[in-house]
């Protein structure tokens, strides 16, 4: 007798098949439907909780009071051990966030309670994979206007108000200088841009360096060192782990009005033979090389990674800023030059000269900016060197060098120069 079924049976079979193979697939399907995982930031700013998901996330937020809370109901969702852990990513000392619980609601919704310190303005939303994240859901908690005390020289709430409001984007001249010649009548005023921060780490090396980590530090380090300055001061454009549009550090820099805006960075690229440091300044008609034209859309990704729309740039769209724009570039040029030949006393240089690219970062129209690639995070050498505290310094003191001599140059004590 053979093992095999009849014709009939094969048919039927193949068929049952079929219909089970189908259900199968809806319940994996929708078992698959899962948070992968949580992130909170908190910051004096304002304090952030992401959830990563391999799908889109459908919600539903709303508050309520005795005492403030905000609430988000998420469809199609079960608990896991992601969600349960979220209580435990709370820190003591995040300003807006007491606690955070988490249940299932019904069957099918889960929901997140955050129990607040103080009245907040909740902003929600979604945002599409990129750069190796998936899809998330992001809620960002700031006070209630004039419940949180700021520093009166740190104008960075204001400007994320008007972020969020879309006041930010409204056409502007370029600001007037500060009265007195930049280090004679007055101080110098210098934004320090530590890049990256908060949901976006930039760079990663492989011993899992992080570049946003490592660039806060030596900001810090050289705010140190321009403060020690008598005729200096120095601002920082985050100062914490926390995540900053890029138009909004632009905007800080022009709110302080700034002489000089410096951003740091850690550079990686595919190949991690590649090493050095870079400067680089702004261009308006193209990249001066393909490395720079693809660090400056990798950096420009940030905003993207953060949750901020690449959307029109009211700098250079403007003709009236052309001619202050020109002579803003040239002066980073030249500015860029001297931070350039002092960084390469203490490490190699990826190239000698100051390139050239897009970097959102670097717009604004009336102050000399440059960033600086300290070096490869990517490189295993570099990587390395990075995480000590004497190459960190000497990055500081070469970019702090490079500041004395641009200033000695007297090219820049001019207002409105």
């Amino acid at each position: 007798m053979s093992d095999l079924p009849s014709p009939g049976r094969r048919r039927w079979l193949k068929s049952a098949g079929a219909v089970l193979l189908l259900s199968v697939s809806k319940v994996g399907l929708a078992a698959t439907s899962h948070v992968v995982a949580i992130r909170i930031w908190p910051s004096s700013t304002y304090s952030r909780l992401t959830l990563e998901s391999n799908t889109p996330l459908k919600y539903k937020q709303f508050a309520l009071s005795h005492p403030e809370r905000v609430v988000v109901d998420i469809d199609n969702l079960h608990l896991n051990h992601v969600l349960n852990g979220v209580a435990n990513l709370v820190r003591s000392d995040d300003p807006y966030i007491k606690n955070a619980r988490v249940g299932q609601f019904d069957k099918n919704t889960v929901r997140l309670v955050l129990e607040l310190k103080q009245n907040v303005t909740p902003k929600i939303f979604t945002l599409d994979p990129v750069a190796g994240i998936k899809h998330r859901l992001v809620l960002d908690l700031y006070p209630a206007k004039g419940k949180s005390y700021q520093h009166e020289d740190d104008p960075l709430l204001a400007l994320l108000e008007d972020y969020n409001k879309g006041n930010l984007d409204k056409d502007q001249p370029p600001k007037a200088p500060l009265p007195g010649k930049a280090g004679k009548d007055r101080p110098i005023v210098i934004m320090l841009d530590p890049g990256h921060g908060g949901e976006d780490p930039g760079a990663t090396g492989k011993n899992k360096t992080r570049e946003k980590d490592i660039v806060l530090k030596i900001a810090r380090r050289l705010k140190v060192l321009i403060d020690k300055e008598p005729n200096m001061r120095a601002y920082m454009t985050r100062n914490e782990d926390v995540f900053i549009p890029l138009k909004v550090r632009v905007a800080k820099a022009r709110k302080l009005r700034a002489d000089l805006f410096i951003s740091i960075h850690a550079d990686a690229f595919t190949n991690r033979a590649a090493r050095g440091s870079s400067v680089f300044a702004l261009s308006t008609k193209g990249a001066t090389s393909t490395a720079a034209r693809y660090l400056a859309q990798t950096q420009n990704e940030s905003d993207l990674i953060g949750g901020v729309s690449m959307s029109g740039d009211r700098y250079l769209d403007h003709t009236m800023f052309d001619m202050v724009q020109s002579l803003t570039i040239n002066d980073s040029l030249k500015f860029g030059k001297e931070v350039l030949s002092r960084l390469g006393k203490v490490n190699h240089l990826h190239k000698k000269t100051v390139d050239q690219a897009g970097f959102a970062v670097l717009k604004a129209p009336d102050i000399p900016s440059i960033l600086v690639e300290t070096a490869f995070i990517s490189n295993l050498e570099e990587e390395r060197k990075l995480r000590t505290t004497r190459f960190q310094h000497q990055v500081a003191e070469s970019i702090l060098g490079g500041i004395k001599a641009w200033f000695a140059s007297g090219a820049a004590l001019t207002p409105g120069k």
